[in-house]
């Protein structure tokens, strides 16, 4: 059982605190599924205003859904498709304050307003990539952009060997 000190204090603590908790629960796993599983349970629940936290991953060439937190999702999603697909296509990362503005964007779930779509890439190598919605317009922020960028430099040689 793990116990976390996550701080309710400014962004930059929470993903301070963040950083330091997926460390310590993935630092010795070598197991990619239980490393996502975990990041998006914990993201889940220390992050506010959140409708949806998790994984797509890279397979055979598309984006195929991963562990997650929140209401059942899209199974998968093509390259370029959606905030995920040009996520991945183009290995940025995508803030998006209005989804429904978003050219082709796939409606998993039609309470998401926001989304925050960061790609995972090891050793030039795209892994999958953290989607984050949420039903408030304009959530997602730079800090958050930020914070989830490097947990993701954190997560992916932790699970870049498991995904194909």
């Amino acid at each position: 059982m793990y116990a976390f000190d996550v701080s309710a204090g400014s962004k930059d603590e929470l993903y301070h605190d963040l950083f330091a908790a997926l460390d310590a629960l993935t630092a010795d796993e070598p197991d990619a599924v239980a490393n996502m599983a975990n990041a998006a349970a914990l993201i889940w629940q220390y992050l506010p205003d959140l409708n949806w936290s998790g994984f797509y991953r890279m397979v055979d060439g598309g984006l195929v859904l991963g562990p997650f937190q929140g209401k059942a999702a899209c199974i998968r999603i093509a390259m370029g498709a959606g905030v995920c697909g040009t996520a991945a296509a183009t290995r940025t990362t995508q803030r998006v304050d209005d989804v429904h503005a978003f050219p082709g964007h796939i409606a998993c779930d039609a309470a998401s307003a926001s989304e925050l779509v960061v790609p995972i890439v090891h050793d030039d190598r795209l892994i999958g990539v953290l989607d984050l919605d949420s039903p408030l317009p304009g959530r997602f922020d730079e800090e958050d952009t930020v914070g989830c960028e490097r947990l993701m430099a954190l997560l992916a040689p932790r699970i870049a060997g498991a995904i194909s």
